[in-house]
């Protein structure tokens, strides 16, 4: 039986595949909006471009909640972190299924966007540092696959469920999986501090580098490409390309399957090839989403290019993020958490854009454009970073583990 935390040679550590069991419910409560979007807009009484906010604000609190909850937590044990996290997410999702108002709802998917920001920054902190710098990339593709195989089977199931017990059922169910991963999360993760001489100065000090904010760009703008479009996919899909609103969760499986295919590729080649990868990626993305205007009068195309535009953008996502954390070297928790609020900040501003999109004349293309311009606009800090030179693996972070339940053998972390 592994330890938390050791691995046999050429094996992540377990710890690595318990956080991204966290990371899938995560994923699953931030995009199965985009199928339920009609039905909550019709029951709350919002147009469904007033109710694409709730993506927004779910974004909006993870860009506030990420370095905020870091810096919150920097000294406290990371189990009590991701336990006190995975509760506050519970309680968010109880108080949204019990509510009929969409200010209280968009409340409370802020707090919960706050929960979730906290739990990735801390998570991805304790995966890369449990793999070492040459298994980096590999580990936060894997952590991050948790949040793509939300979008195989999170999301399409919460559709589904939405379909026959209203949007609130898959809140209710999301509530009970997160007190369930709370505990499951208590029992398995060892109970880690930073070391005494982490600091927020020394957070905020790794903050100076150039090419860590070109990888943050690079963050923002692939995922407000692909989020722009995927926001306000159902209208696109059954508006224009005819299917029926019954086979929508398909089509998410095939956004899902996509993306874990796509953050599966990039966690196999960043380590390697990080610059080759992401650049080729980005510039396919944008290709795929202009493809996307004129085929999505065809429902055979519009599900096949959305598959590919979640292979191509989301080869991205593990690359920059693990060259985030690298460049951070001894201080990644607050890096990390910027990056996972540049993703939020692409998804944000993306989803905004393409709700303006979407209400204009450009009507149900409006987010495809506005997603092939953002992706198109990645290859500038890809580029800008692959002239600065190939980044080499650093040192991250050293812990100090402490248990109380487990032999000390099997607490001890890679460094």
């Amino acid at each position: 039986m592994p330890s938390a935390t050791g691995s046999a040679p050429g094996k992540l550590p377990f710890v690595v595949w318990v956080l991204a069991a966290g990371t899938f419910l995560m994923g699953t409560t931030e995009f199965v909006i985009a199928g339920l979007l009609p039905e909550m807009a019709a029951e709350l009484d919002e147009s469904v471009a007033h109710a694409g906010l709730m993506i927004t604000a779910f974004a909006v609190g993870m860009i506030v909640g990420g370095p905020t909850m870091a810096m919150a937590t920097l000294r406290l044990p990371q189990r009590h972190t991701l336990v006190g996290a995975l509760a506050v997410f519970a309680l968010g999702h109880v108080v949204a299924a019990l509510s009929s108002s969409f200010t209280i709802v968009l409340a409370a998917r802020v707090v919960t966007a706050l929960a979730t920001g906290a739990f990735w920054a801390v998570g991805f902190v304790i995966a890369t540092t449990a793999a070492g710098p040459h298994h980096a990339t590999r580990a936060v593709g894997v952590m991050m696959g948790g949040l793509t195989l939300a979008n195989v089977v999170g999301v399409p199931i919460g559709s589904f469920v939405g379909q026959y017990t209203g949007w609130r059922g898959p809140f209710w169910a999301l509530a009970a999986l997160a007190a369930l991963a709370a505990a499951f999360v208590g029992r398995f993760i060892p109970d880690v501090e930073q070391r005494a001489e982490v600091s927020v100065r020394s957070e905020v000090r790794a903050l100076g580098q150039g090419r860590l904010w070109l990888a943050l760009a690079a963050a923002v703008l692939i995922m407000g490409g692909v989020l722009a479009t995927y926001t306000y996919i159902t209208p696109l899909l059954t508006g224009r390309a005819g299917i029926a609103e019954g086979a929508i969760p398909l089509v998410l499986i095939a956004f899902g399957f996509g993306a874990l295919g796509g953050t599966a590729i990039g966690g196999h080649l960043g380590d390697r090839h990080p610059m080759a990868t992401t650049i080729t990626a980005a510039a396919a993305t944008s290709l795929t989403l202009l493809i996307l205007i004129p085929a999505s009068n065809s429902p055979v195309a519009a599900v096949v290019l959305v598959f590919v535009m979640a292979l191509t953008g989301f080869t991205v996502n593990p690359v920059v993020t693990s060259l985030a954390v690298r460049f951070a070297g001894n201080a990644p928790t607050l890096t990390s958490a910027l990056t996972t609020s540049a993703y939020n900040t692409g998804i944000a501003v993306g989803s905004a854009i393409a709700g303006q999109a979407i209400g204009s004349s450009l009507g149900l293309t409006g987010p495809s454009l506005v997603g092939a311009v953002f992706a198109a606009l990645t290859l500038l800090p890809l580029t800008a970073l692959a002239l600065s030179g190939t980044p080499r693996p650093s040192r991250v972070i050293s812990q100090r583990t402490r248990t109380t339940e487990q032999h000390p053998a099997d607490a001890t972390t890679a460094h």
